[in-house]
């Protein structure tokens, strides 16, 4: 017999008491004057609450019937533990002489896993002091590389100055002679030898005419130090700047006061050919220093 079969209990009885009160309750209502009076509504009151104690009692009922078959089934379930602890001590005393068989290989295994982490630390020392050594190695050669790269940049570059500096005179001389035409040429030769130098990072650069002279880009052949409100008569040789630094300010002359009273609105007349094409060719000998 089920659990549910043993502690069901029949409700129809309980339920047909129930709704039998609530009748009384119903009747009493419906066959007494208004206002009710305080025995009518006692009456009420009272079937009301018999009714919900006829609903309420079979469950409680069948919970304490519930209660006392899960306490015996406990009850059961402990004597049968109680018979189980002798298999029990015997399991535990088995247990404990496997764990003391375990302890012991664990004890071997302990000292050679001990073993063999000091061979693992000493050739892990080992390997970091040969990496160590290849990376000092390795850094030794990319130095070596780096400072060629550089070496031979800085030939590159004074390469291309010079080429600049030879062709920045040329395009003197040519504008000196007055030929429309070779002037023409050579400055749009010149424009594309620049341009082809913007792009590696090489930017030339001049000085017009009129302009403040500046000392950190500009540099003249005097050892006399320009006034303070001095201005550039004429570029003699190109500056340039390599990627965003300085490396050889332009080359200028220095206007007098006299001249710049003197001078018409057009250009300063230029100097011997000769001169100025060996002061450029002068320049463009020289070295240009890489900051």
């Amino acid at each position: 017999m089920s659990e549910n079969s043993q502690s069901a209990v029949p409700k129809w009885p309980f339920f047909v008491g129930d709704a039998f009160m609530l009748g009384v309750a119903w009747f009493v209502y419906s066959h007494c004057n208004y206002p009710l009076t305080s025995f009518a509504i006692g009456a009420i009151c009272l079937s009301v609450a018999l009714g919900a104690l006829f609903a309420v009692l079979p469950f409680l009922l069948e919970y304490r019937i519930k209660f006392k078959l899960v306490e015996s089934e406990s009850l059961t379930t402990a004597v049968q533990q109680i018979k189980n602890l002798e298999d029990i001590a015997t399991q535990i005393n088995l247990a404990t002489g496997l764990w003391q068989t375990v302890q012991a290989h664990s004890g071997k295994t302990v000292t050679a896993a001990k073993e063999i982490g000091d061979r693992m630390t000493t050739e892990a020392k080992n390997f970091a002091e040969f990496m160590q050594k290849a990376n000092d190695s390795e850094k030794g050669i990319l130095r070596l590389e780096v400072e060629k790269l550089r070496r031979s940049e800085a030939d590159w570059i004074q390469v291309v100055i010079r080429m600049l500096d030879h062709t920045f005179a040329l395009h003197g001389a040519a504008v000196r002679s007055g030929r429309s035409g070779v002037t023409e040429q050579l400055t749009q030769f010149q424009n594309a030898l620049r341009d082809a130098a913007r792009r590696v990072g090489l930017t030339p650069f001049t000085a017009a005419a009129g302009e403040a002279f500046d000392a950190t880009k500009h540099q003249v052949n005097d050892a006399a130090k320009p006034e303070p409100d001095a201005k550039v008569a004429e570029t003699l040789a190109t500056g340039y700047t390599f990627r965003g630094q300085l490396i050889r300010p332009a080359l200028v002359t220095i206007a007098t006061p006299q001249v710049e009273e003197a001078a018409p609105a057009t250009l300063p007349a230029p100097a011997a050919p000769d001169t100025e094409t060996k002061k450029s060719a002068q320049v463009a000998d020289e070295e240009p220093t890489l900051l």
